[in-house]
């Protein structure tokens, strides 16, 4: 289904920004693709099942929405329409290959998940990044394998009920810094190293600011903890480890020892590292990750917890 959201012209700055930098809402490739979809005639429309019951003479119709190519059959009133006429320039011949090798393999080799199964591939993935499922597995047989160690990631009392998915790793990062301001009151975050641009303009553009440390350095950690001892308070403090591009670790260890101290949560970014080749969650409070770079190497699909 795509929707759409209408606001003021005069809160255009606002709404861009949001669409911007939170990570929520569709990706402008995705809207791209939808654009066209629909100017090329592949979205169906909805039929509310409220007016197929008011026409008698659409009996036959059922409520529904996607891409054309992705349903059994096509559910219209009279005759099926003619196939187009295929294009005569070499050029187009080559797209239209190009589009049927796409879609072969996407209906092949199962890329497309049924609906029905969304629930249990979310509780998979959820399980799969605590710890508790490691196995190749079918869906139906995950509930058969039981993690049995007595904790997960090697963190006690850690379960995949701790693990909350987002549409992207943006979106985990903006909704955890909505959530704090909600829970801790409005303070100023520190953004620690040099960080993915989007999360640098989310603590400044939602909230009372952020102390940036681009340097992210021994030196910008005794300056922090001045501070701290001075007086001044804050929210959390948002790192990435490994930092994006530039590759450099924070000390964590120190970080964590003085959020104990002057009472501030940790937030690491491990999307580079991926929660399967590091380790921070004894140190941090909330590990956020973009797993659109796990899930698929084709750019075609979002996520992020």
């Amino acid at each position: 289904m795509v929707s759409a959201v209408t606001y003021p012209k005069r809160h255009s700055a606002l709404a861009k920004s949001f669409w911007q930098h939170t990570g929520d809402g569709i990706s402008s490739r995705r809207a791209e693709l939808c654009h066209r979809a629909f100017n090329d005639g592949f979205l169906a429309p909805r039929v509310d099942d409220s007016d197929v019951n008011n026409q008698n003479s659409c009996a036959h119709h059922k409520s529904i929405k996607g891409p054309l190519r992705y349903q059994k059959a096509r559910l219209i009133d009279g005759p099926e329409e003619p196939a187009r006429p295929r294009a005569d320039s070499l050029q187009d011949d080559k797209q239209q290959s190009k589009d049927d090798s796409i879609l072969f393999v996407e209906e092949r080799y199962g890329r497309n998940l049924d609906l029905s199964r969304a629930g249990q591939a979310k509780i998979a993935i959820r399980r799969r990044i605590a710890g508790a499922l490691t196995a190749d597995v079918d869906l139906n047989d995950m509930a058969d394998i039981v993690c049995t160690d007595g904790s997960m990631r090697k963190v006690p009392g850690f379960s995949d009920e701790d693990v909350y998915l987002y549409p992207s790793g943006m979106s985990s990062i903006f909704n955890t810094h909505r959530i704090m301001m909600t829970a801790r009151g409005n303070m100023k975050s520190i953004c620690f190293g040099f960080p993915y641009i989007d999360t640098l303009k989310i603590l400044e553009k939602w909230g009372p600011g952020c102390l940036f440390y681009g340097n992210g350095s021994a030196e910008d950690l005794d300056d922090l903890e001045r501070r701290c001892e001075e007086g001044e308070r804050y929210l959390a403090l948002f790192c990435e480890f490994p930092g994006n591009p530039l590759l450099k670790c924070p000390d964590l260890a120190r970080i964590r020892a003085l959020a104990n101290r002057f009472d501030f949560a940790v937030v690491v970014d491990e999307t580079i590292g991926n929660f399967l080749n590091i380790h921070v969650m004894p140190d941090a409070d909330v590990v956020v990750s973009s797993l659109t770079k796990v899930f698929s190497g084709d750019s075609n699909v979002m996520g992020g917890r």
